[in-house]
């Protein structure tokens, strides 16, 4: 199986910062543990968005986000956020990311990234380096 399928998991602590005075995960805490769980889904591939920006001369960027959010999270609940492509186009990458308490999904969103030069900030090619490991 190529790591295109495979779906990587991130483990998430929910801290009190991540809650609303009530204990339950506000919603747009959601979003940043979906970042953190794309940016450790980047490393597997040999890159931080930082050696991106450098050796690469890209970054990608949040065009569109689709969030369902099923059921709560919950100040000092061990979460899992996954991140699996669901597709590559020329310069665009469709994520699935779900957050699962156990075996409970909570939360599912659709991530539509596009890549840009960082210095014009307008769309490029995935580099090939990282199409040939997701495909």
């Amino acid at each position: 199986m190529s790591k295109y399928h495979q779906i990587f998991a991130w483990p998430v602590r929910v801290y009190f910062q991540d809650t609303d005075a009530g204990g339950v995960v506000y919603h747009a805490s959601y979003v940043n543990f979906m970042e953190r769980a794309r940016t450790e889904w980047l490393r597997t591939f040999g890159y931080s968005n930082a050696g991106l920006m450098k050796q690469l001369g890209v970054v990608f960027v949040v065009r569109s986000m689709k969030l369902e959010y099923l059921k709560p999270a919950l100040l000092d609940d061990m979460l899992t956020v996954t991140a699996q492509v669901k597709e590559i186009g020329r310069s665009r990458i469709t994520l699935d990311q779900k957050v699962m308490r156990g075996e409970e999904l909570l939360t599912e969103g659709e991530v539509h990234l596009v890549c840009v030069n960082v210095e014009t900030f307008k769309p490029v090619s995935v580099p090939d380096v990282l199409k040939k490991q997701w495909d």
